[in-house]
């Protein structure tokens, strides 16, 4: 198992995807994909997550930006110390792509924002060796 991990400010972004062989369709190229994410805060201050941007890249050179507020129709609040998880899912039209982004964070003391870097991760349909 590959989990990737990127820290911004004390906020620690780790990653770990998984394809989904059953929802896949390769014959329609509908290559489905989930991936697990923990924000944890290493920082001082709880921290708010308001709203992501991803970017996703096939392998056929089609690119889209995803735009949204909060994560899976949350906006959480996370407390020093503690971690927040959550599972979504893309699907790509070729079988490797890869996906990267940003959460735009609010720091509750000062209601400071800034954005927190998403690692880069590949998205890999394995092959079967028949």
């Amino acid at each position: 198992m590959i989990i990737l991990t990127e820290t911004t400010r004390g906020i620690r972004i780790s990653v770990h995807t998984q394809y989904q062989d059953e929802q896949s369709r390769p014959l329609e190229n509908r290559y489905v994909f989930t991936y697990q994410i923990i924000i944890e805060n290493c920082s001082d201050y709880s921290i708010q997550v308001l709203s992501r941007h991803w970017t996703i890249v096939d392998s056929n050179g089609m690119t889209r930006d995803i735009k949204g507020e909060g994560i899976v129709g949350q906006q959480p609040v996370i407390p020093p110390g503690t971690t927040h998880k959550y599972t979504s899912w893309a699907n790509i039209n070729s079988d490797m792509g890869k996906m990267f982004g940003t959460y735009c964070v609010e720091r509750q003391i000062d209601e400071e924002l800034f954005e927190v870097k998403i690692p880069e991760f590949k998205l890999i349909t394995p092959y079967k060796l028949n």
